[in-house]
């Protein structure tokens, strides 16, 4: 029976959790994700886990933030003045805003500190800095 390698296309079914057990994802209620290894199409810790896996095999792989959503980085944290907010826009802690980057790319934020006048914003991937755990069943390679 074939095994996955780099360059195949898989689908595979899969759970995502938090180390608390908490799920943050999972294609078990609808149809398989699908990807090909190596195309950096998800992330790298899911890639390196199915190579080698067998059409209805199952794995739990366990994923460091450097193979997953990387390191939280304080740098990713920015304090603007609330006048540079679109007009009407009430912010809270917690809610997820549209930012564009510099170089015209759009971000989500997440409001984190709301000041009179100042607003501090967190662009960090929210599972950056955790580290996951991935269930997964290979479903099939194409």
């Amino acid at each position: 029976m074939a095994k996955v390698e780099s360059g195949d296309k898989v689908k595979v079914h899969y759970t995502g959790k938090l180390e608390d057990g908490t799920v943050f994802d999972t294609s078990r209620d609808g149809d398989p994700a699908e990807f090909t290894v190596g195309e950096n199409e998800v992330i790298e810790g899911l890639e390196e886990a199915v190579v080698g896996m067998q059409p209805g095999e199952t794995k739990t792989a366990h994923v460091k933030p450097e193979q997953a959503f990387g390191e939280w980085n304080s740098g990713r944290v920015v304090e603007i003045d609330r006048i540079n907010l679109p007009e009407g826009l009430d912010p809270e802690i917690g809610q997820i805003l549209r930012s564009r980057d510099p170089s015209g790319e759009t971000r989500l934020v997440k409001v984190v500190d709301v000041e009179q006048d100042k607003v501090k914003l967190d662009a960090n991937h929210p599972l950056a800095g955790k580290e996951l755990t991935i269930e997964l069943e290979l479903v099939g390679i194409a």
